[in-house]
């Protein structure tokens, strides 16, 4: 595997144990790959990182290895990478790292970490996302042409609904992601409940191409849109995170006119860092925007007071939270019996 080598990352140095470790056999692709790769797109994947809680999620031996997610920080990290402390739904709490600067990225990346998953907060603020994230999520008999164009739509009612503008990116698999920036000013249970409005607003537009139905069985071949990745606690993986398929894919910040035309298996570990070497991080602007959620949540208030619509079910593993509908698949819900008739003598 080679002995130690050590990479030079905005000032600092990174030591990195067994660099010839095989992490994607089917590409013949090592640790040090990895880590090469994030220290070429590193300004981009700090962007995206920068002073978020972040869970690590570690394949220490490679893809074909055994995995977990690291929400606790590593007693092993240096001082130099801060934490936040955080509460989990349970109640239970954790100081997760924060990467302010891309040496940290490449510091986990050492141990295995493929794929970042930072919360939609900062450090400063952690119960007030400052991201509202989207994920469209093909369902079986569903492609990823599908999440294209139910993703043009959902950009259209975002603009309709306080003039949203979102960044889209590929999930590294077969979905698309698009996340605004927002105020932080709303809790997390307010950018769940406009997420499931813009979620509602793109069924009623493409109702034989997308769900917001939470139970699978009700879903069929459609998009999804995933409202619950915005719950507490909930993640989705960073723009440049590398995911674990045999492909090393990576999730890849896109612009709109490329959403569409370019395709998933266009980005990995190999091709990113050309792209990001001739364009830069393309959501670099990100930032620099902060939207306001009220139209979302008006339209959520006139979903409730005009058609019923309320809360929808959270994951499983959560405590039942207000307001939420019962937590029971349809299929095994208890169905109410037939009322008794007047029997004959």
């Amino acid at each position: 595997m080679g002995e130690a080598v050590e990479l030079e990352v905005g000032g600092r140095t990174v030591r990195l144990s067994s660099p010839g470790k095989v992490f994607f056999p089917e590409r013949g692709l090592t640790k040090l790959d990895v880590a090469e790769y994030y220290v070429a797109v590193g300004p981009g994947i700090l962007r995206a990182l920068r002073n978020r809680p972040t869970t690590l999620e570690r394949y220490p031996e490679g893809v074909t290895g055994e995995s977990f997610f690291q929400k606790r920080a590593p007693k092993n990290m240096p001082e130099w990478i801060p934490t936040a402390h955080i509460t989990f739904p349970s109640g239970r709490s954790a100081d997760e790292m924060c990467p302010t600067e891309a040496g940290a990225v490449v510091w986990a990346a050492q141990f295995g970490t493929l794929t970042f998953h930072p919360w939609p907060v900062r450090r400063d603020d952690v119960d007030h996302p400052d991201e509202l994230r989207l994920d469209l999520d093909p369902q079986p008999g569903t492609e990823y042409a599908d999440a294209v164009r139910a993703a043009h739509e959902l950009r259209a009612v975002l603009h309709e609904f306080g003039g949203l503008r979102g960044w889209p990116k590929t999930s590294g698999g077969r979905g698309l992601h698009v996340f605004v920036p927002i105020e932080p000013r709303w809790t997390f249970a307010q950018v769940r409940r406009a997420a499931i409005a813009a979620g509602r607003e793109l069924e009623r537009r493409m109702p034989d191409h997308v769900t917001i139905a939470w139970w699978k069985e009700e879903r069929g071949a459609k998009i999804f849109v995933d409202y619950n990745q915005t719950a507490r606690d909930r993640t989705i993986a960073s723009a440049y995170s590398v995911r674990p398929r045999p492909q090393a894919p990576v999730s890849a910040p896109l612009r709109w006119e490329e959403v569409g035309v370019a395709v998933p298996r266009d980005f990995d570990v190999t091709t990113m860092p050309a792209r990001f070497a001739e364009l830069g991080d393309v959501h670099a602007d990100m930032d620099d925007h902060a939207f306001s959620l009220e139209a979302l949540l008006e339209l959520a208030r006139r979903d409730e007071h005009d058609h019923g619509l309320a809360d929808l079910p959270y994951p499983p593993e959560y405590p039942k939270m207000p307001g939420e509908p019962k937590r029971v698949q349809p299929s095994r819900a208890k169905k109410p019996r037939p009322a008794e008739g007047p029997t004959t003598p």
